[in-house]
């Protein structure tokens, strides 16, 4: 029995250049309509988050999240899963300085150019100034990093620098902690506080 895990492999292997029959037969028979396309695996912890308290299954909808590994893929997997390839809705997340990428790969698969939703440096960016630099502080404290972030900050390239690059910089200083705090933070928000490019993904996929 296909699961999403399976499509996603199967569709990572397709956009390396593999063969495309496994991904077409997990997609049909998981029901998947829609994918959203994020750069990496902390973003796809803080859609799946935010869907789990919105009280949504993504998967019972027929919504899968993809991390592709890095903004550069995103033309490969525009053509195996858009027009040219299982024909499904694109829809995901991306940084203003990656939004070339995204703009050129969907165009180049025929596919709707207006549902990804930018955000303004990262989705990590977008949480920090919604919770508030006082919050994720605490909530470092909390999740047992208090004393990594203060040897982190008394490097000398963090000096002066404002404190929500600060916490920017150190989410993404060890191996799965920016996909650790990327399901911690959006746990963390108030969900009237939700930033706009997120609570719009998500609203979006009812569509």
């Amino acid at each position: 029995m296909a699961d999403m895990g399976a499509f996603r492999d199967a569709v990572t292997a397709w956009a390396a250049g593999g063969p495309g029959d496994p991904a077409r037969e997990s997609a049909e028979q998981l029901g998947v309509r829609t994918v959203v396309l994020v750069e990496g695996l902390s973003d796809a912890a803080a859609v799946e988050a935010l869907a789990e308290r919105r009280g949504r299954d993504l998967e019972a909808e027929g919504v899968c999240v993809l991390s592709m590994g890095g903004a550069m893929n995103v033309g490969r997997f525009c053509q195996v899963l858009g027009p040219p390839g299982l024909g499904l809705r694109l829809t995901g997340l991306c940084d203003e300085r990656e939004r070339g990428y995204y703009a050129r790969g969907l165009e180049r698969a025929g596919a709707a150019p207006d549902r990804f939703h930018v955000c303004v440096s990262d989705l990590e960016d977008e949480l920090i100034r919604a919770l508030g630099v006082t919050r994720v502080r605490e909530l470092v404290r909390e999740q047992g990093d208090l004393r990594p972030l203060q040897t982190f900050l008394r490097q000398p390239a963090q000096q002066g620098r404002p404190a929500q690059q600060q916490l920017r910089r150190f989410l993404g200083t060890k191996k799965g902690r920016k996909i650790h705090y990327g399901r911690v933070l959006v746990e963390a928000l108030d969900l009237d506080r939700v930033p706009a490019p997120l609570e719009e993904l998500l609203a979006g996929l009812r569509a």
